[in-house]
C-alpha cells in the first residue's frame, strides 16, 4: 500500500519505531502534506517531549506542515522560540533553527535578538542551520551575524552566509560591501561567485575588473553571467563572445549554460 494511503497514526508510528532513517524524510514529507489539527497536535506534543528523537520528529513535521499557508504558523514559531529558552542538544538546535529558517518572514525584534544570542556556538551543523534562520532578514543584527559567519573556516557556512548578505536582502552598506569584497577571491568557487553577484547587484562598479578576470579564465558559472546582466556593461562583450565560440567545441558543457551565455550576449548587444 502506498504511503499516501497510510493513516497519519501509522506514519508517526513508523517515524518513532523504524530502526533506520532510510524512509525518514519520506514519512515526514507525507505528514507535512496533511495540515490538520490532529497532525498538528501530535507533532506539537512530540516537539515538547523530553526525548530528542521525538522532539526532532515533531519539529520536522511542524515547520513545513501545510505549504501555503503554513498550519498554525504563529503557534508553531512560538514553540520553536520557547524551546530556545531551555537547554537543548545540538541536534535539537539544528531542527529548531532550520524550522525558523523556513518561517522567518515575520519575526519580531525580540525573536531576532534571541537568535543572535546563539551565534557563538561552535558546532558546525548548528551554525549552518542558524544561517537559514537569519537569511532574508532585513535587520542589522541578523545581517551582522551573517557577515561574521561569512568569515568562518567552514566553506559551506561561508557560502550560504555570503549568499544571505549578497543575494537574499536588499540592504546595502559599507559593512556589507566590505564583507563581499573579502570573499571575491575565496577558495570556494560558489562563495566567490556569490560575492561577485552581491556586489554587482549593488552596482559596485569596482567589481567590473573582477568579472573581466573571471571571463579571461573561462572558468565561470551562471551566477557570473547574472552579475554581468546586473551591470549591463558592453565592455564584457568581447570576452563573452570568445567564451561562446569556445563553448561550441566543448562536449561536456551544459546546454542551459550555453543558452544563458548567448542570451547574456544578446542583451548587451542591444546596448551597443
Amino acid at each position: 500500500m502506498s504511503r499516501k494511503n497510510w493513516s497519519s497514526e501509522k506514519i508517526f508510528d513508523r517515524l518513532l519505531n523504524n530502526k533506520t532513517q532510510k524512509t525518514y524524510w519520506d514519512n515526514i514529507s507525507e505528514l507535512r502534506k496533511r495540515p490538520s489539527q490532529s497532525v498538528f497536535e501530535k507533532a506539537f506534543s512530540l516537539a515538547k517531549s523530553n526525548i530528542d528523537k521525538e522532539k526532532i520528529i515533531g519539529l520536522n513535521v511542524l515547520q513545513q506542515l501545510g505549504f501555503d499557508p503554513r498550519y498554525n504558523k504563529k503557534q508553531m514559531l512560538d514553540l520553536h522560540f520557547e524551546l530556545l529558552d531551555q537547554k537543548q542538544s545540538n541536534k535539537v538546535l539544528v531542527a529548531i533553527f532550520s524550522g525558523i529558517g523556513h518561517n522567518n518572514d515575520e519575526l519580531s525584534e525580540r525573536q531576532i535578538l534571541k537568535l543572535t544570542s546563539f551565534k557563538n556556538i561552535q558546532d558546525g551543523a548548528v551554525k549552518f542551520a542558524m544561517v537559514s534562520a537569519f537569511t532574508g532578514l532585513e535587520h542589522s543584527k541578523a545581517i551582522n551575524t551573517l557577515i561574521e559567519f561569512s568569515k568562518v573556516d567552514d566553506p559551506g557556512i561561508r557560502n550560504w552566509s555570503t549568499f544571505g548578505i549578497g543575494t537574499q536582502i536588499q540592504s546595502d552598506s559599507e559593512a556589507i560591501r566590505n564583507a563581499l569584497w573579502d570573499r571575491v577571491d575565496d577558495s570556494d568557487f560558489e562563495t566567490k561567485n556569490e560575492a561577485i553577484f552581491g556586489l554587482a547587484k549593488r552596482k559596485d562598479k569596482r567589481v567590473k575588473s573582477v568579472i573581466l578576470k573571471e571571463l579571461e579564465t573561462g572558468e565561470f558559472g551562471t551566477l557570473l553571467l547574472e552579475a554581468i546582466v546586473e551591470l549591463m556593461d558592453t565592455d564584457f562583450l568581447p570576452l563573452l563572445k570568445l567564451n561562446y565560440e569556445a563553448s561550441k567545441t566543448e562536449e561536456d558543457l551544459s546546454e542551459f549554460w550555453i543558452a544563458l551565455l548567448k542570451e547574456t550576449i544578446e542583451k548587451l548587444e542591444k546596448l551597443a
